[in-house]
């Protein structure tokens, strides 16, 4: 098989697990299965994040082009949005939010924040940051939006959301490339056998994280054409910091991480990004 038809079979994979894109019949049975595969598909996680930012983009522009330009309008697209890539992904990163802010919030030591990790339910701790954390995607998404005067170069831009679409976009790659790094440093914790993040079980192969770099340097690469540089630095340099406190915080309460951790890190992740890219601009 060639490189390029296991680079295929591998991401299709991923998008099985990371989605609810349906990857079935005969397709299904090309892709196929096998541990090594599946934590091969863990570098493709980026690659998932080129699917839900454009799925967000495009239903930010399409709302901005069908309702008139109000005050609000931005405000309604970013919840629309947001709730498109909740459809796409079926909560998988807002789930792995809140149960790990209820370990952490009430858990006494490790083991005991571990057993909250595995229930399922959702308590006060995971209630409170799923709350917080849609607040704070909407609410920047409305920001950057709303933010009057194009930067240079985008005076002749389609329509006035494009700017906040190309944000979009690479804000979902960027905080899907990071926790990989998670993964590359620190020892997996829960129970391998039961845990959603079996693919990701075992340390990342450095060829799997070559690709998960390669996904985030193409988008990032092509983020520079459309947004501006040094506000693109500071929004990744935002989207860094937050990765390296929800590190740190795991490596010192947990000694490793979770399946949950890699989802909770992906949006804390990506509302810093859009954070750095508010205050840039």
């Amino acid at each position: 098989m060639t490189a390029i038809a296991q680079f295929v079979r591998e991401y299709l994979l991923a998008v099985q697990f990371f989605t609810r894109i349906p990857i079935t019949g005969r397709l299904a049975e090309w892709v196929g299965y096998s541990p090594e595969m599946l934590r091969a598909s863990a570098g493709h996680f980026p690659g998932i994040g080129v699917l839900a930012g454009a799925f967000a983009a495009a239903m930010y522009a399409l709302v901005q082009a069908l309702l008139p330009d109000t005050t609000f309008t931005p405000l309604v697209a970013a919840v629309l949005s947001t709730a498109a890539t909740v459809l796409l992904t079926g909560g998988f990163h807002e789930d792995g939010l809140a149960d790990t802010a209820d370990g952490l919030g009430g858990g006494h030591d490790r083991e005991h924040a571990l057993q909250i990790m595995k229930d399922s339910r959702v308590g006060a701790f995971g209630a409170m940051a799923l709350v917080l954390a849609v607040l704070a995607k909407v609410s920047l998404l409305a920001i950057l939006g709303s933010v009057e005067g194009a930067p240079t170069g985008w005076e002749e831009a389609p329509f006035a959301g494009w700017y906040i679409c190309a944000a979009l976009w690479t804000g979902h790659v960027v905080s899907r490339g990071l926790p990989l790094l998670l993964i590359y440093l620190l020892p997996h914790v829960g129970d391998t056998a039961a845990s959603k993040s079996k693919p990701l079980a075992d340390q990342i192969a450095p060829g799997a994280l070559l690709i998960g770099f390669a996904w985030c340097f193409v988008a990032l690469a092509l983020a520079a054409l459309a947004l501006d540089v040094l506000n693109l630095i500071v929004a990744c340099s935002f989207a860094l910091l937050a990765l390296l406190w929800m590190g740190r915080m795991f490596k010192r309460r947990l000694q490793g991480f979770t399946g949950d951790c890699l989802g909770a890190t992906q949006q804390v992740c990506e509302i810093a990004f859009y954070f750095g890219l508010a205050i840039s601009l």
